[in-house]
């Protein structure tokens, strides 16, 4: 039959390699994603969250913590000023999204989307200044480590933040 296309349909573009290596995403100016192996073992698996060899400028780890997200939850826009995040997912499925909006970055305007999980394990590396949102896309509750290289201040937070829904930034959840 050869009438079968509905309006408005769009063919996928390729997302992978044949060997499941993600394709088609310019990454955020200072943003990596190093994708984590995990090792089968006798009494269960093994995963390394964190090696500073895995990164082309390590920055020190002054603090790890730990976030719980609901099912459906949405850890909303913001940035730091100066504090590099590195984002972990441990549990479950999280959707990371990143926002570049320093004018003077060669990649001004651009969104990166990772999804990460704990069957498809992974790290992202997050520059200060850059908005970004997690997302838990599970049915079920999931959990991130953050490794940052500044701990938090309590008396003067490095978290500036915006709307989920705010104009400034073109994505919808």
């Amino acid at each position: 039959m050869k009438n079968w296309k509905l309006p408005n349909l769009t063919k996928d573009k390729q997302g992978i390699t044949s060997d499941w290596e993600l394709l088609n995403q310019e990454l955020i100016e200072g943003v990596q994603l190093k994708e984590v192996k995990s090792v089968i073992k006798d009494n269960g698996f093994l995963t390394e969250v964190f090696r500073k060899e895995w990164f082309s400028e390590f920055q020190d780890v002054d603090q790890v913590f730990q976030i719980r997200m609901n099912p459906g939850a949405i850890s909303g826009w913001h940035a730091h000023e100066s504090t590099w995040d590195r984002i972990f997912v441990n549990l479950g499925t999280i959707k990371v999204i990143l926002y570049d909006s320093r004018k003077e970055s060669p990649t001004y305007g651009k969104i990166n989307e990772f999804r990460l999980s704990e069957f498809r394990s992974g790290i992202v590396t997050i520059p200060p200044k850059v908005f970004h949102a997690v997302f838990n896309i599970a049915e079920k509750e999931s959990a991130l480590l953050n490794i940052v290289d500044v701990a938090y201040n309590y008396t003067d937070p490095d978290h500036w933040r915006i709307p989920i829904d705010d104009p400034s930034i073109p994505y919808k959840f």
